[in-house]
């Protein structure tokens, strides 16, 4: 396997997935259990993690963003491992990532201009999102560059 910036990208954002799933577990652990989110002084998670608007069809949104890491891995690794996946895998990025870019840009909003309170590990996961979705552009990008040539 090169070492090219496609493999960059793919592993940047694998690296970045794996990290905002931990982070979505973590969150949906707190939530289901009525746990304490440490925001080691940062922000306010307890008032952020009980707000209305903490869960999504009834179930935490922390565990719909975890669902949806976990899909933006399996897709990364299929479209390394099975030939079908490499054409679907960049798209599957792509789409899931820009729901949840999309999605995290609205609870940003309502955490700032609604609840007056910030979850770090919220705006983390935003975070992450966004850059996975950055990163599944230039992917896309390469990947038509690659088809012309």
């Amino acid at each position: 396997m090169k070492l090219g910036s496609g493999y960059r990208t793919w592993w940047a954002s694998f690296v970045l997935a794996v990290a905002g799933l931990i982070n979505a577990v973590y969150l949906t652990w707190v939530k289901l259990a009525n746990a304490y989110a440490s925001c080691l002084g940062i922000g306010d998670c307890e008032l952020v993690n009980q707000s209305r608007f903490a869960e999504f069809w009834g179930q935490p949104v922390a565990l719909w963003g975890a669902l949806s890491y976990l899909v933006i891995v399996l897709a990364l690794v299929a479209e390394r491992r099975l030939v079908p996946a490499r054409e679907i895998g960049p798209l599957v990025v792509f789409g899931v990532s820009t729901f949840g870019t999309l999605y995290s840009g609205y609870l940003t909003y309502i955490e700032v201009a609604v609840l007056y309170a910030i979850c770090p590990y919220c705006v983390l996961s935003a975070v992450i999102m966004t850059v996975i979705w950055g990163l599944s552009i230039l992917r896309l990008r390469s990947q038509v560059v690659t088809e012309d040539a």
